[in-house]
């Protein structure tokens, strides 16, 4: 029994450094966008919450979902508004940052299948640091997904 409780106490020893460090920078209210028929891209909206005490960058995400995903934002170019592709999405130490539709977002391109309400897809987010984190989204309607951002104060037009 002596050594059962070492050799838990030994694993608990190892893990914890990783769960540690997974567990200061969190993902809440994550969903995926449902898509139109025909529709080939979605894309991916969430808070990112950072409780570590250093910046984290998050420079790629992945899913089973897409053929290609990217970060991406909404920004005023000569008095129009775009999307493009940017290379990280920086969040603060001790801070949240939300990724909403008409600004920050993850961009899903070449669905490998429709996205319909009430399925779930897997999303990955790797950090400069080489951390990921992975969790299992809900797809939601539009409507929900503006739904959800108008109650928590944010407008916006899509």
């Amino acid at each position: 029994m002596k050594s059962f409780k070492s050799f838990i106490a030994a694993i608990a020893f190892m893990v914890a450094p990783l769960v540690h460090a997974h567990g200061e920078f969190f993902i809440h209210d994550a969903y995926a966008r449902a898509t139109a028929p025909g529709a080939p891209n979605s894309a991916a909206f969430m808070m990112l919450d950072n409780q570590s005490k250093m910046l984290k960058r998050v420079v790629s995400a992945s899913t089973p979902a897409a053929k290609r995903v990217e970060l991406h934002e909404h920004a005023m170019v000569d008095g129009m508004m775009e999307m493009r592709q940017i290379a990280q999405i920086l969040v603060p130490k001790g801070e949240q940052v939300t990724l909403k539709p008409g600004g920050l977002h993850v961009m899903l391109f070449d669905l490998t299948q429709p996205l319909k309400v009430g399925e779930h897809i897997s999303l990955t987010l790797n950090t400069a640091d080489g951390h990921s984190l992975t969790k299992q989204i809900p797809v939601k309607s539009v409507m929900d997904g503006m739904q959800h951002h108008n109650d928590e104060g944010n407008h916006h037009h899509e």
